[in-house]
């Protein structure tokens, strides 16, 4: 069998060969790499979150069997181009840069990585929380900017402390679940929201809670760590940035489309929510004349919550499980479409 290792500039060629290699010392390999993410990525034909030439992808592709990725496009152009094509493996949390039914239609297995950069993530989102509660970034500005004001330190205009805070975590996945319980480190009493959670176990000071609503009026703190779909499309809206305590903080290193932006605007604006820390926006790149970039209280990251060198050698080496797995005849366990073995 033949490899395609098709790097950029976190996935590199290099990280993902001495993963293969680990596994599969003899594999045979091509390569292919992108500058990604320098542009950023964006949607390519019909998949989202992609950086690279369709026609390069599929020229590089001629005589691979696997293809070893993390934000190369497999647009149903290219898929439908690479006969010799039998496994995707996408080093991501969810293969978005791949057509899947275009995949299973052609007999093409797709694998991902769960988890790979559940820590990464979990540590940043605390970042974001600790940096929004004290207004870390906002205060620096000031301060190089030759300002040093010491009416921050008028009751009104102090933050809280996460350990005297009930923090409420929406979400109890591979990132959500390292946030509760960090949190909990501190202190701090936590309440989880997730009704599809099977594991329910964590730190003594952890509440389940059976409807979002009571986590969202006990919280004064608010972390978002559920995937997309269309049921949750804006989950946070008016009514439930509403329905948060007075001076609450709200912190999204989720997906943008989780979050009506113009009602998490109105609620600082108007003073409800005492600040906002996002990594993911409802634009990528923010445009500069935005509204968000006129909003109080909000500290911004531009989609890196996951970014960490552990987090890539760790998709690398997840991603080298499932080829090997494949390559000497089982099952990946991390399957996107496994249909494609009942054919």
């Amino acid at each position: 069998m033949k490899v395609l290792l098709a790097a950029d500039q976190f996935l590199t060629e290099e990280i993902l060969k001495e993963a293969l290699l680990a596994r599969l010392p003899e594999i045979s390999t091509a390569s292919i790499s992108s500058t990604w993410p320098v542009p950023p990525f964006h949607d390519v034909a019909e998949v989202r979150e992609a950086h690279g030439d369709e026609d390069e992808l599929i020229a590089a592709l001629k005589g691979v069997d696997v293809a070893f990725s993390h934000t190369f496009p497999f647009t149903e152009k290219v898929i439908a181009s690479s006969p010799d094509l039998k496994m995707i493996t996408i080093c991501r949390g969810g293969p978005v840069n791949v057509n899947i039914d275009a995949a299973t239609e052609h007999g093409v297995l797709v694998s991902y990585t769960p988890g790979r950069n559940a820590v990464a993530t979990a540590e940043h989102t605390v970042a974001l929380i600790l940096a929004s509660a004290r207004q870390v970034a906002q205060r620096h500005q000031e301060v190089v900017g030759g300002q040093w004001r010491s009416d921050y330190y008028i009751y009104d205009n102090v933050g809280p402390e996460i350990g005297s805070s009930t923090i409420g975590v929406i979400g109890y996945g591979n990132v959500g679940r390292r946030v509760a319980n960090i949190l909990a480190a501190f202190g701090g009493k936590v309440l989880v929201y997730d009704p599809w959670a099977k594991d329910r176990s964590g730190a003594q000071n952890i509440e389940f809670v059976d409807q979002l609503e009571d986590l969202l009026t006990r919280s004064d703190i608010v972390t978002l760590h559920v995937r997309e779909s269309a049921e949750n499309h804006h989950m946070m809206n008016s009514e439930a940035f509403a329905l948060m305590p007075e001076s609450s903080i709200f912190i999204n290193a989720a997906r943008g489309s989780l979050v009506d932006y113009d009602a998490l605007a109105d609620a600082l604006d108007s003073g409800h929510l005492f600040a906002a820390g996002l990594d993911c926006l409802p634009e990528e790149p923010l445009p500069v004349d935005h509204r968000l970039m006129r909003t109080r209280g909000l500290t911004f990251t531009p989609h890196l919550a996951g970014a960490s060198k552990e987090a890539s050698k760790l998709a690398a080496r997840i991603g080298a499980d499932d080829i090997a797995t494949f390559v000497q005849g089982g099952i990946p366990k991390h399957l996107a479409n496994p249909e494609v073995l009942r054919k």
